[in-house]
């Protein structure tokens, strides 16, 4: 079974990993079983999620609280203006899962992300699935698979770009299954992302076209090469075995992109404010928040979703105001310190 059969109708693994956990190995969590709304990590070495969260935890900030002032947390991404830095992130799915058939949380995670005015992004979901999410929602970035059939991707991209879509981008991480072989996902089959793929891609849409899962200074530079407008640093909830933690790439990717003109999203394990803090002060323009929100868009909806996401505003605001961080463009990397 391929890693996204098993969990990329969310973001990944659970938001917290304690010793317990990796002593008794209780690793396994059926999707989406009523104790399986949020799938754990395996625990392993080989799960990025693991190394992920504990670079997160070793992160430390000094205070920089004289001359300091309530922050603004006004976003801008591709020339529009959101409430904050914080955009839920490419879920996918979710609407097939719950027992309840009534609700749909693809839609209510839209709706939650319109009335905050944050930028709403949403992953794979068929046309007709994806215009009627966007319906309920306010602004939206489609992420599309890497299907081996590149008219499907086109296909996608022009549909996303006649519904309104404020920009549009592609899995390049998602190639492999565990059996070492091209992905496939809901019976159809995924490839590679050539940069000849991309440049034709990124050249076909007058959106921002954006490269999601760059985990290096290489692809990061074959992304800005391309013609892409933006890259999120990712490893697509662990994907890759043994991956780095995304922000811990992060300001090597920053310096090597500076001058490009391009946004730098991050994601992965994101599970708070401080969480975002950190990613935002090592250099990303704005954050995506999957597992963070993932509760309560499954169980609780609309209403749910918008309580997590203030609440991290307001820890990302806590924490800017004790570092004497003003707004969006005042970030200093110099101000956090790894534990050693």
């Amino acid at each position: 079974m391929s890693k996204e059969n098993k969990s990329d109708v969310v973001t990944g693994a659970s938001e917290t990993l304690d010793a317990s956990m990796l002593e008794n190995k209780k690793t396994t969590s059926p999707w989406p079983g009523p104790q399986g709304m949020i799938p754990v990590t395996s625990g392993n070495a080989d799960d990025a999620n693991v190394h992920n969260r504990h670079y997160l935890d070793r992160l430390l900030v000094e205070m920089r609280v004289i001359d300091a002032v309530e922050p603004d947390l006004t976003t801008t991404i591709f020339g529009k203006k959101y409430a904050s830095p914080l955009m839920p992130a490419a879920l996918s799915h979710l609407n097939k899962i719950l027992d309840d058939k009534n609700r749909k949380p693809m839609q209510e995670k839209a709706i939650a992300a319109r009335e905050l005015n944050l930028l709403n992004w949403i992953g794979m979901e068929t046309n007709e699935e994806y215009s009627e999410i966007v319906a309920e929602g306010g602004d939206t970035i489609r992420i599309i698979k890497p299907f081996a059939d590149p008219q499907k991707i086109m296909g996608e991209i022009k549909f996303a770009e006649d519904h309104g879509a404020v920009a549009v981008g592609i899995d390049i991480d998602h190639i492999a299954g565990e059996n070492g072989k091209y992905d496939v996902v809901d019976g159809i089959p995924l490839g590679s992302i050539r940069m000849d793929d991309l440049k034709k891609y990124a050249a076909s849409t007058e959106l921002p076209f954006i490269a999601k899962g760059v985990l290096s200074v290489a692809d990061a530079l074959k992304a800005r090469q391309a013609g892409c407008k933006a890259i999120v640093v990712s490893h697509h909830h662990g994907r890759v075995p043994f991956g780095i933690p995304p922000l811990s790439i992060l300001p090597e990717i920053k310096k090597a992109l500076i001058g490009s003109g391009m946004q730098i999203f991050v994601d992965g394990s994101l599970m708070s404010g401080y969480d975002a803090y950190k990613a935002l002060a090592l250099g990303a323009d704005a954050v995506l928040i999957g597992r963070g929100i993932l509760p309560e868009v499954l169980k609780n909806g609309t209403e749910a979703t918008k309580n997590k996401l203030q609440k991290m505003n307001e820890q990302l605001s806590e924490m800017m105001l004790y570092t004497g961080i003003k707004d969006m463009n005042s970030f200093d990397p110099t101000v956090l310190h790894f534990e050693k």
